[in-house]
């Protein structure tokens, strides 16, 4: 069997993800249906539902995760695989889709084991400072964060400080390993059509590349 094709989302808290994945979800891309798997609500929902093959001790680690604004380290990833896993077989995934992975990996430990599960073969980075990041949140921009509840001012700030030091240094990760980047930057207006036929500008090759 062999491992899905995967696009992997990255940016900051705010920086239009979740709008992002739900747009590729409706309309595709490259001429291939996507699959939006949003880790952040997952994790939300197995938190306040709970979920099969997870005992009551890792919903409540969750759930402390969720409230700190950490993220899920080495010995507990087998959670995130889970949650994987479980929405690739829900969703049906066919031979040619695409999943677009968002919020997860987080940091290059996640990614090595991300990587058993789908292949990722391009990085779509949505980069806008901190300033476009609070004026984001503030607008509601997205059109995602009205039922938020982790959005103040200090979680925001500490989210962006997590974000900088251990997710970003994965555009290098996957840099060094030969896959596609597509840098996008974002402004306060800018909805997930635009990022849209930015990346369509360029097609990206390994996606359709059985041996890469």
């Amino acid at each position: 069997m062999s491992i899905q094709r995967a696009i992997l989302l990255l940016g900051p808290t705010g920086a239009g993800k979740s709008p992002l994945g739900d747009y590729l979800a409706a309309v595709g891309l490259w001429r291939r249906r996507c699959h939006h798997f949003d880790f952040g609500a997952e994790l939300r929902r197995v938190g306040r539902d709970g979920g099969p093959g997870l005992s009551a001790t890792d919903v409540a680690y969750i759930g402390r995760v969720l409230r700190e604004g950490a993220l899920l380290e080495d010995e507990t990833f087998y959670i995130a695989c889970e949650i994987l896993e479980r929405f690739l077989a829900a969703q049906g995934v066919g031979e040619h889709d695409l999943v677009v992975l968002n919020g997860l990996p987080r940091h290059a430990g996640q990614a090595r084991d991300v990587g058993q599960i789908v292949d990722v073969r391009c990085v779509i980075a949505l980069e806008c400072g901190a300033d476009t990041v609070r004026a984001r949140i503030a607008d509601n921009s997205g059109g995602d964060r009205a039922e938020r509840t982790d959005d103040s001012l200090e979680k925001i700030t500490r989210r962006l400080a997590l974000y900088a030091t251990r997710t970003h240094p994965l555009l290098d990760h996957y840099r060094s390993k030969g896959v596609q980047l597509r840098l996008i930057s974002v402004g306060v207006n800018t909805t997930p059509a635009d990022i849209v036929d930015a990346v369509r500008e360029e097609r990206v090759d390994r996606v359709d590349d059985d041996n890469g």
